[in-house]
């Protein structure tokens, strides 16, 4: 079986694992041939979800994954499955990973050659908003607040999310992620 037809073979016996499992199936890559080959599957949470796929979901679900694609012939015995989830070097290139970033500190560069970077708190079809960082005035001074920034989707060349390893995420994301409900 040719390589691209393989990968949609496998494409098709992995997207109802992942879905099953409440997952999104990013991306599916078959390299090699014979007992070199690798599978490499990039699972996410819904674009709906915020967070990332934990580790222990990765694992049980990569065992439901192997099972599934044993009974795939084309695929020799000893292939190699590797199976993760996007990461943060992921770029935003489709509106669900922008969706997925809500929440997020994120850098826009635009078509126009500026940039734009803050936190992720809305993302409509055709736009999204961005609230920058506020800045001190003076340094040990009060910050001040500035306003979000509209962009849209079509202006945006690349985006991605920054790495942060201190900060908890503490941003409004509107009533439809609060997930407690009113107990009377």
């Amino acid at each position: 079986m040719a390589a691209p037809a393989l990968t949609a073979r496998v494409r098709d016996v992995v997207e109802p694992v992942a879905v099953a499992a409440g997952l999104f199936l990013e991306d599916v890559e078959v390299h090699g041939i014979g007992p070199k080959v690798v599978v490499r599957i990039v699972l996410d949470l819904d674009e709906d979800e915020v967070g990332a796929v934990d580790l222990e979901t990765i694992a049980t679900v990569s065992r439901e994954i192997s099972d599934a694609l044993d009974g795939i012939d084309e695929l020799d015995s000893e292939y190699t499955l590797e199976v993760s989830s996007p990461g943060t070097s992921r770029p935003l290139t489709e509106p669900r990973h922008f969706r997925r970033a809500r929440g997020r500190l994120v850098t826009l560069a635009l078509h126009d050659g500026r940039t734009v970077t803050g936190r992720l708190t809305q993302v409509e079809p055709a736009t999204v908003t961005v609230a920058p960082e506020p800045v001190a005035a003076k340094k040990g001074g009060p910050t001040k607040a500035r306003p979000p920034v509209d962009v849209a989707l079509a202006d945006i060349a690349h985006g991605w999310v920054e790495v942060e390893l201190a900060r908890a995420m503490t941003v409004d994301l509107g009533p439809e992620d609060d997930d407690d409900e009113d107990e009377d």
